[in-house]
């Protein structure tokens, strides 16, 4: 995947290349997500105790934790750890990391 120079960031690299890379394994893990959270709606629809819903929904929150943590992981490796990398871009990857992490935590 080539980006346009519209998809680039401040720093000057490409935006989402590596999870275009990894979309296979990403995808799978959505599917995983998925079938936790139909799997929460199921343990409701079906009455089942407060325990067994809440362990439910605590493996679904793991499911997306795991997600988001390969993206992140892999946005750090790629946009921080290369040392390919400039001194400029590393600073706007710090500075989106920094933002993402924000939105994901809060």
């Amino acid at each position: 995947m080539i980006a346009r120079l519209d998809e680039l960031y401040p720093g000057g690299y490409a935006r989402l290349v590596h999870t275009a890379r990894h979309k296979k394994q990403l995808v799978a893990r959505v599917r995983r997500v998925r079938g936790q959270v139909e799997a929460v709606e199921r343990a409701l629809e079906q009455g089942r105790g407060c325990e067994e819903v809440v362990r439910t929904i605590a493996a679904a929150r793991g499911a997306i934790n795991a997600l988001a943590a390969e993206i992140l992981c892999e946005h750090v490796e790629e946009h921080l750890g290369a040392p390919r990398i400039s001194s400029k871009a590393r600073a706007a990857a710090a500075t989106e990391l920094a933002h993402v992490i924000r939105q994901f935590v809060g």
